[in-house]
C-alpha cells in the first residue's frame, strides 16, 4: 500500500510553502552527502539521534535530534519519506498555516527521537530520517480528517490499482504494521534497519496537533464542523 495524494481541497491556503520547501531541503542534503561526507557511518553517529552517545554526552547531543530528521540512507528511503510528507503534510499544513506547521514537524520528529532515546536507551545504532515526523503528520491527518480519502496504490494478483480509500484505514494500517516489530525489538527478539520506536513516538505526537491549528481551523474543530 502506497499512499499517492490526498483528494481534499485545501481551505485555507493556496500553495503548502513549508512542505515544499522541506522536500526540497531533505532531497539537496541528500544529494550533497557524497560530496562531503568521508565516512557515512561516522556521519550518521555525529548528526543522527545515537542513544549510547547522546546519554554520554557525545556526538551531536540535543542539536542531531533536529539534523536526523534531514538524513537518508539510501534514495528509497528519501522516496518512502518524502511521497508521504506531500500526501499528508499540505493537508496539515493548511489547517495549521506554515509556521505553526513548521514546529509541529520539528515537534513531531523530536518526540519520535526521544521515545527512541527512552526505549532502547543502551543502541549504538543512530536513527535517521524524516519517517518519525512524518508519523506525526498522519496521526495529525487522522484527528483533522478522518473521513478523507487517500489515492493509494495497491496491487491485486500483481495487477496495480489505485483506489480512494478512507484515511483511516491508510494510517491505521501504517501505524499497526509497527508494532510487532517495535514489540519484538524492546524483547531483543530482532535486529532492526528501521526504526520503529520512533515512528511509534511520531504517531502518538499528534495528540498535541490542536495546539498548533490556526485559530479559525481550532474553532471549526471544537465546533465538531469539518477542518
Amino acid at each position: 500500500m502506497l499512499p499517492l495524494n490526498d483528494t481534499e481541497k485545501n481551505r485555507y491556503s493556496f500553495f503548502p510553502v513549508i512542505t515544499v520547501l522541506l522536500i526540497l531541503v531533505n532531497c539537496f542534503i541528500y544529494y550533497i552527502e557524497p560530496f562531503i561526507v568521508d565516512s557515512y557511518w561516522n556521519f550518521y553517529m555525529k548528526f543522527g539521534t545515537t542513544p549510547v552517545l547522546i546519554r554520554q554526552t557525545v556526538g551531536g547531543g540535543t542539536i542531531s535530534n533536529v539534523t536526523t530528521m534531514f538524513l537518508h540512507g539510501d534514495l528509497f528511503h528519501l522516496l518512502g519519506n518524502m511521497l508521504p510528507l506531500w500526501v499528508f503534510g499540505r493537508r496539515v499544513e493548511d489547517a495549521c498555516g506554515s509556521w505553526r506547521y513548521l514546529a509541529f514537524y520539528l515537534f513531531a520528529g523530536t518526540w519520535a527521537n526521544i521515545l527512541y532515546i527512552i526505549v532502547l536507551y543502551d543502541s549504538p545504532i543512530p536513527g535517521i530520517g524524516a519517517s518519525g515526523a512524518i508519523f506525526g503528520l498522519m496521526g495529525a491527518y487522522l484527528l483533522l480528517y478522518p473521513g478523507g480519502r487517500i489515492r493509494t496504490l495497491v496491487f491485486v494478483s500483481f495487477v496495480p490499482l489505485w483506489p480512494r480509500i478512507r484515511a483511516l484505514w491508510v494510517v491505521l494500517y501504517f501505524f499497526g504494521i509497527q508494532i510487532i516489530p517495535a514489540i519484538e525489538i524492546l524483547l531483543g527478539r530482532a535486529d532492526y534497519r528501521v526504526n520503529y520506536w520512533a515512528h511509534l513516538g511520531g504517531f502518538f505526537s499528534a495528540v498535541f496537533i490542536l495546539l498548533f491549528l490556526r485559530p479559525e481551523a481550532y474553532a471549526r474543530y471544537v465546533s465538531d464542523v469539518p477542518v
